[in-house]
């Protein structure tokens, strides 16, 4: 089984293709946000250098965020659109668990830190158990001051990764002595070898279940409530 995996909740563009060898190929781009114009070159990209054609993929596997509304939107529809056309099951993973995923030689807590913008992070949590990482408890977003409180009220040895804990890596150690891991961005090896994994096991999904993960409200919204109807 062969698996296309891609991530686009953060500001670089990844694509990768893994299988039973391990990853076949892969890239990564950073143009900025322009996501919508670089993720199908991309896949073009890795399935020519691997020489594999999109009938031979098993599994798409997609990061669905917390990170940027726009780019793990497009990322997401392109995944869904090749599921659909090449009726291919899926697998969805959260830019936290790519990341902390990714932390494969932890021994502490690893809490991915995503950049939310406006002054705010995306955070959760996750302790290393051998080849695997345990949530603990659900992803939340808030302030750097609320990321701190929840890091005090744990009280344990804690590895921060993502752009996020790059961002605001000093006001972080202002609050909580903790190390610093060096991924700044979600990896698509490590969520094409998740969606492997995943795969193999036949714990998939229809791309009709694949959904964004906000957690906050989008910016741009129409507030229907309070919105006056003209006569």
């Amino acid at each position: 089984m062969i698996v296309l995996a891609i991530e686009s909740a953060t500001e670089s563009v990844g694509v990768a293709l893994a299988g039973s060898d391990g990853v076949l190929a892969h890239a990564t781009v950073s143009r900025g946000r322009r996501h919508a114009e670089t993720i199908v070159p991309a896949v073009e990209f890795v399935c020519r250098q691997a020489d594999v054609g999109l009938s031979e993929i098993g599994v798409i596997g997609v990061d669905v965020g917390p990170g940027l509304f726009t780019g793990m939107r497009v990322g997401i529809a392109t995944a869904k659109a090749f599921a659909m056309a090449c009726d291919i099951p899926m697998v969805a993973a959260s830019s936290l668990e790519v990341l902390a995923r990714g932390e494969d030689d932890a021994t502490e807590i690893v809490v991915p830190v995503v950049d939310a913008r406006k002054g705010e992070v995306f955070w959760s949590m996750y302790r290393p158990t051998g080849l695997d990482m345990d949530a603990l408890g659900e992803p939340k977003v808030g302030s750097i001051e609320d990321l701190v409180a929840d890091l005090m009220a744990r009280d344990q040895d804690v590895r921060i990764v993502g752009d996020g804990a790059r961002r605001y890596e000093r006001e972080i150690l202002d609050g909580y002595r903790c190390d610093v891991g060096s991924a700044v961005n979600p990896s698509a090896i490590v969520l094409a070898e998740l969606a492997y994994s995943r795969g193999i096991r036949d714990e998939v999904v229809h791309e009709r279940e694949v959904l964004p993960m906000y957690i906050r409200e989008p910016d741009a919204q129409i507030n229907w409530n309070t919105r006056q109807v003209r006569p």
